[in-house]
């Protein structure tokens, strides 16, 4: 479709350009179509050089580096948000105080697109269980769309590939669907994965108000529409939720995907992720020879324990995605299926204050050794653990790691913690990790 003119000569502040490449993504095809553009991120020039050098060929984009202004937020037309603002931002707040509409990319796609939308959240599953819903329509012949919180793709830029037949499938996190709460929209068919504390520090230990977030993936359903609920999470969401839930709701839980399908990727999680994601694609039209072949063949997704290589008889997997214990949990007992206690685990990071309490007392159960990255959550528990070396670099933990891995053994980074500090993204993180692997 022509979107042209929902952005020609609007003024619009951008804020957030970040490294990941979606706001890189927005601010270039916005460019194009010829918005005039306040780009503005509190990180300086030079931790965005990467990001700079790929728009220098537009002179309808301000740069504001290194801090925000007030006055970039009064007399715009719009304001393209971010993740992870600050839910009591001045400048948000100066840009409602001024009537102006804050919007975000995946919910600024849907309301222009006005396709059918299929969104997944979740606290965690919702990368794989996307992606797996991502092989089942593409395999059932539909035109989808593949947006929202997946690494390097602007969901603004797909609105030129929407077509009458299109579907948008859009993996959501909780910032991206305060754009959807925003706009009063949810998707058509919606999945919530799972429910666990995350991002404690920025929700300030509020719960409810992290849930309340992740619930505008399906309070703005329509009768009719679609949502299908993680039996972890259900009884929670029909509980907080039940005067507002509508459609048909269908509740999955691990045993629900049939008992002969074989999955290339191991650990009951998977076989969780890949339940939910047969329901939605069912919702969507699929039918269950499409669905059994798509789902027996995913290879899993990149950083999420992705099986990296075989060295020496030594298996090396990237699960660097895993931020939180709880994930980190899940890849432990994943691995534990054919490894059992001969993972070497490397771990740690920036803190998040989630409570690692579970996490530590089945380490020694998975694992014979630990190596642990710096950072203010290593700092918090390294007394906890015993003969662990902490490091100040990947090279050097995956060094030591090696130097201690016995033929049939496996090496896990799955850190439980955030990246902040060391690499500049959990991306970062396990693009390290997979070169250094690779050049072993």
């Amino acid at each position: 479709m022509d979107a042209r003119a929902h952005f020609e000569g609007k003024k619009i502040t951008v804020m957030g350009l970040g490294l990941l490449g979606r706001g890189l993504g927005d601010i270039r095809y916005l460019a194009e179509q010829g918005a005039e553009l306040i780009v503005t991120d509190l990180k300086p020039a030079e931790q965005l050089a990467a990001s700079l050098d790929a728009l220098t060929d537009f002179p309808n984009i301000t740069y504001v580096l290194g801090e925000h202004r007030l006055e970039d937020f009064r007399g715009r037309d719009v304001i393209l948000k971010a993740a992870g603002v600050p839910l009591d931002s001045p400048y948000i707040e100066e840009a409602h105080n001024h009537g102006i509409a804050v919007k975000m990319s995946s919910s600024w796609f849907a309301e222009i697109a006005q396709i059918p939308v299929i969104g997944v959240t979740g606290t965690r599953g919702k990368s794989t269980t996307t992606h797996m819903l991502h092989a089942i329509l593409e395999r059932a012949g539909k035109k989808v769309l593949l947006g929202g919180n997946v690494r390097g793709i602007s969901t603004l830029a797909l609105l030129p590939q929407v077509e009458a037949e299109s579907i948008a499938l859009m993996e959501l996190d909780s910032w991206q669907l305060q754009g959807f709460g925003e706009a009063k929209m949810s998707p058509s068919i919606s999945i919530f994965t799972t429910f666990f504390p995350d991002h404690l520090n920025y929700y300030k230990d509020d719960l409810d108000t992290y849930l309340g977030d992740k619930a505008n993936i399906f309070l703005f359903q329509k009768p009719g529409d679609t949502l299908v609920l993680g039996a972890q999470c259900a009884s929670l969401i029909q509980e907080k939720y039940a005067g507002v839930l509508q459609g048909w709701t269908s509740i999955v839980g691990e045993g629900d995907l049939p008992e002969g399908w074989m999955l290339a990727v191991p650990g009951e999680h998977n076989r969780y992720d890949a339940a939910l994601a047969m329901r939605a694609a069912e919702a969507a039209g699929a039918d269950t020879e499409t669905i059994r072949a798509a789902l027996t063949e995913f290879g899993g997704v990149p950083g999420r324990l992705e099986f990296v290589r075989s060295v020496d008889d030594v298996d090396y997997y990237n699960d660097t995605t895993a931020t939180t214990p709880d994930a980190t949990l899940v890849a432990l007992r994943a691995l534990g299926e054919k490894y059992g206690g001969k993972v070497i685990l490397i771990m740690g990071g920036a803190d998040k204050g989630l409570d690692m309490s579970e996490l530590l007392k089945a380490i020694p159960e998975y694992t014979k050794r630990v190596e642990m990255l710096a950072g203010t959550g290593t700092e918090r528990i390294r007394d906890e653990l015993t003969d662990v070396e902490i490091f100040d670099n990947l090279v050097a933990a995956v060094g030591n790691a090696r130097m201690h891995a016995q033929p049939g053994d496996a090496i896990l980074l799955s850190p439980a913690f955030a990246s902040f500090g060391m690499f500049k993204n959990e991306f970062d993180r396990g693009d390290q990790f997979n070169e250094l692997v690779r050049s072993l």
